[in-house]
């Protein structure tokens, strides 16, 4: 069904600016033979000043005056001039299109777990690692459209912090307000029992693809279950895991002295273990030692993990061509009703 405002062809505002900056034109190149209309007027108006019977009149100089009638005459060629341009613009085909996108995606689950243990308040990252941690999250959150993501935290114990959703905001809300290093009160890093709650979470997922992304700085020094015993067990739910190894080797600055000067502490981390995860579940293992790479490795995930989008489109056309036809047969008749009056016969002088 057309647009109401198709029926208002009378209205001056189909020859706005902004009405044909609006439109698409089908047919644009026949704007390129208006010159050609203007030239063929220009002929005509040269070969009647010189064909056109006049009639002379002896009058003295000062009694010749031009009277504001004489300019009626050009109302004909003027209407006509405007019929044609009408005819042009309609034969130009303008045009408006809505296009409708329909969307739909296979969607992926993932779980980011990550490390909320002591020695993530290590400063090798800014302003700490997991500041940086949850910094790198939020973006990798904002990247994603319609996929659903829960959140896992751990040190001595494993806790679900989120369900996964795709309630983005509530996402930020827990990862500025909740993760924090007292969240969890046993002390150690129990690697593999994060991994066996982020299994627990998508294990009766159907999504087309589940992605475990494990972010942690240490040794698996707690828990009730070993890491390689809960890769395996989310490698049988089809639970692909990429492991992130967060800190630099050697020493590294971790909080101040009574004088206020950098303490450093001897880091280690078990990238053995992590290596392995990763390869049992299907996914990739990286290390990283300051804030840049982890950015980086994070949108290299996003790449890698993209969903499936497939797309629908519709368009819906409306042709605008009509509103000119008609504004051109108005002045079509306007013209010969001006020929079959005096304003056509005013003497030229």
């Amino acid at each position: 069904m057309l647009d109401e405002s198709v029926y208002k062809w009378f209205s001056l505002e189909w020859f706005t600016p902004s009405a044909f900056k609006s439109f698409d034109w089908e047919f644009f190149f026949v704007f390129y033979t208006i010159p050609v209309v203007l030239l063929l007027f220009l002929l005509k108006w040269l070969i009647g000043t010189r064909v056109k019977q006049k009639l002379p009149v002896a009058l003295p100089k000062k009694e010749i005056q031009k009277h504001w009638t004489s300019y009626l005459r050009f109302i004909p060629n003027a209407l006509m001039a405007l019929t044609l341009l009408m005819l042009l613009i309609a034969l130009a085909r303008p045009q408006r299109t809505n296009e409708l996108v329909e969307q739909w995606s296979e969607g992926i689950d993932i779980a980011l777990v990550i490390d909320i243990s002591e020695s993530m308040q290590i400063e090798d990252f800014k302003p700490n690692r997991l500041e940086a941690a949850k910094r790198t999250a939020r973006d990798f959150i904002s990247g994603r459209s319609q996929d659903r993501i829960g959140l896992v935290i751990f040190s001595g114990d494993a806790y679900s912090l989120s369900p996964l959703t795709t309630d983005y905001e509530l996402l930020y809300k827990f990862i500025d307000e909740e993760i924090d290093f007292n969240k969890i009160e046993n002390r150690g890093t129990a690697i593999g029992s994060a991994i066996a709650v982020g299994t627990n979470r998508m294990r009766e997922s159907e999504a087309a693809s589940k992605v475990m992304i494990l972010l942690s700085d240490g040794d698996n020094t707690a828990g009730n279950i070993d890491p390689i015993t809960a890769a395996e067990l989310a490698a049988a739910y089809d639970i692909k895991i990429y492991t992130i190894g967060i800190g630099k080797e050697g020493k590294v600055p971790y909080g101040k002295d009574f004088f206020g000067r950098t303490n450093y502490v001897e880091n280690t981390l078990d990238e053995t273990t992590l290596r392995e995860i990763a390869k049992i579940g299907s996914g990739q293992f990286y290390r990283v030692s300051d804030n840049e790479a982890l950015a980086n490795v994070f949108e290299l995930i996003d790449q890698y993990e993209k969903a499936e989008i497939k797309e629908t489109r519709y368009k819906n056309t409306t042709d605008f061509y009509p509103i000119y036809v008609k504004w051109g047969l108005l002045f079509f008749l306007l013209f010969l009703a001006s020929k079959s009056t005096f304003v056509s016969n005013i003497l030229e002088d």
